[in-house]
């Protein structure tokens, strides 16, 4: 029997409820699919699980942001005298627990939504783990053990990623990005392993909630990202009350009889040891492949990191596919999995030829000060096209309220950095308040092809910070002082 002639159980076959699964599952299921879905989450280390979804909305993007924002509310708090208000005694209390519940309720609120909204749009779904059985045939384990087995014409692989697990003696003591918003005690005095995106976010709220935090850092800060900023966010957290060890690496973690854990670390070649009641690593995060017998079904993935080649997500099995996470050299972030899995559910059902971009693409940092960027790093723009061919214009800015409040001055930072001879934006940076809402809006100008004459062009609204782009005249190359007074 031909493949054309072949019956199986599905049209499509998605392993993965994450952001991207989902999406895919979804979009299928509206063009007329036969759609199912499997999604399980395997414990913690720590014994923590959560609902559908996948990283994103449990153990990522939604409670970071909230804690986040939960942080800065204290702040918000401290800037208030300044503006008149009154508070009690001026004292501030911070209560973990109930952080924590009225996050969580959030979160399964979000977690019956998408149940809700594989239902409505006909994608059966399977709380169970997946594995390959055959290219076209996977096996699905239930919670109560037992077993079934599916065809599918074509299959889609989304399982996304988990925490690194460090290689030291006592490792089992420590705690990850998949535990953190679930703690159901305060974590107390916290070290944090790792200078990731999720290290320095989750110290930074740590910090802002009253802990005594300190990030244990290898080698350079937030690896991938631009490092002139990289190191401006290391500066502002200093400042503002995390510790930051560097460089260093833990050696080992004991747990003492009072529940302390003693770990013990070199830091510029000394052996050293130091007490937390919290241990927290954020070193990085791998492919959530292992379990799946890639193998079985012919699928190639990198021996190195478990992610899986693809083009255009598609692997080297032709109806076999791949989005997010788990795809070797791409971004791995929760709207780039969304919209590529939206994309090739649309590319195999109807008859739209559109594929992912993976160029662009903006981002947030959410650290105490939060970090907007989108396209090259400085280093990465000189790397590419050479020093001599990139024009990088900065400049310091500060947010009005900031005055009042009496923060610092010449501590937010933005840079255009543009490409040569027309000055084409191919790298957008910016550090300070409402990052992330800034970067959204110059992104849609990037993709339109902005240059630096767009952004010249273009009339400020004042005041805001986000009007600092439109009046950027100061290079790198030029030396010249972007030190900034008045409003």
């Amino acid at each position: 029997m031909s493949e054309e002639e072949r019956e199986y159980d599905y049209d499509l076959f998605v392993i993965g409820g994450g952001s991207g699964g989902i999406s895919c599952a979804r979009r299928a299921a509206q063009l007329g699919k036969k759609v199912g879905c499997a999604d399980f989450v395997k414990p913690s280390p720590q014994g923590t699980q959560w609902g559908l979804g996948g990283t994103c909305v449990n153990v990522g993007c939604i409670p970071k942001k909230l804690m986040h924002h939960g942080a800065t509310i204290g702040e918000h708090h401290q800037d208030a005298a300044h503006f008149g208000w009154k508070f009690g005694d001026g004292t501030k209390v911070h209560e973990w627990s109930t952080l924590v519940e009225n996050v969580q309720n959030h979160i399964m609120s979000l977690n019956w939504g998408y149940r809700v909204e594989l239902r409505t749009n006909k994608v059966e779904y399977h709380n169970a783990l997946a594995k390959f059985l055959g290219p076209h045939k996977v096996s699905l384990t239930f919670r109560n053990k037992s077993v079934k087995e599916f065809t599918a014409e074509k299959i889609v692989i989304a399982v996304g990623g988990r925490p690194t697990i460090l290689d030291i003696p006592g490792a089992e003591h420590a705690i990850t990005s998949d535990d953190i918003f679930q703690l159901d005690h305060n974590p107390g005095k916290t070290l944090v392993v790792g200078a990731s995106y999720v290290a320095l976010e989750c110290a930074g709220f740590l910090v802002g909630f009253g802990y005594d935090t300190t990030v244990m850092v290898r080698s350079i800060l937030l690896r991938g990202f631009d490092q002139d900023i990289a190191e401006r966010i290391g500066n502002y957290m200093e400042k503002h009350g995390t510790k930051l060890i560097r460089p260093a690496t833990p050696k080992s973690i004991v747990k003492k009889d009072d529940g302390k854990l003693a770990v013990t670390f070199t830091h510029d070649g000394e052996e050293k040891t130091e007490e937390y009641d919290t241990v927290l690593f954020a070193a990085g995060r791998y492919a959530d492949t292992k379990l799946l017998d890639l193998d079985v079904a012919g699928v190639e993935a990198n021996p190195k990191n478990g992610k899986i080649p693809a083009k255009d997500e598609q692997t080297n099995v032709p109806h076999i596919y791949a989005i997010g996470d788990i795809l070797d050299g791409k971004l791995e972030l929760t709207p780039v999995a969304i919209k590529a899995g939206k994309l090739l559910a649309e590319r195999l059902y109807s008859e739209s030829t559109a594929t992912m971009d993976y160029d662009n693409v903006p981002t947030t940092v959410f650290t105490p000060i939060e970090y907007g960027c989108c396209g090259l790093a400085e280093e990465e723009a000189e790397a590419r096209h050479g020093k001599e061919q990139i024009e990088t214009f900065l400049t310091h800015y500060k947010p009005t309220y900031w005055n009042v409040a009496e923060r610092e001055d010449n501590t937010c930072f933005m840079k255009l950095i543009c490409l040569k001879p027309d000055l084409k934006v191919i790298g957008y940076h910016v550090l300070g308040v409402q990052a992330g809402e800034i970067t959204q809006g110059v992104a849609v100008a990037m993709k339109a092809g902005a240059t630096k004459a767009t952004f010249d062009d273009t009339v400020g609204i004042h005041p805001t910070s986000a009007e600092a782009m439109t009046t950027m005249k100061i290079t790198r190359a030029s030396g010249d002082d972007i030190t900034q007074k008045g409003c």
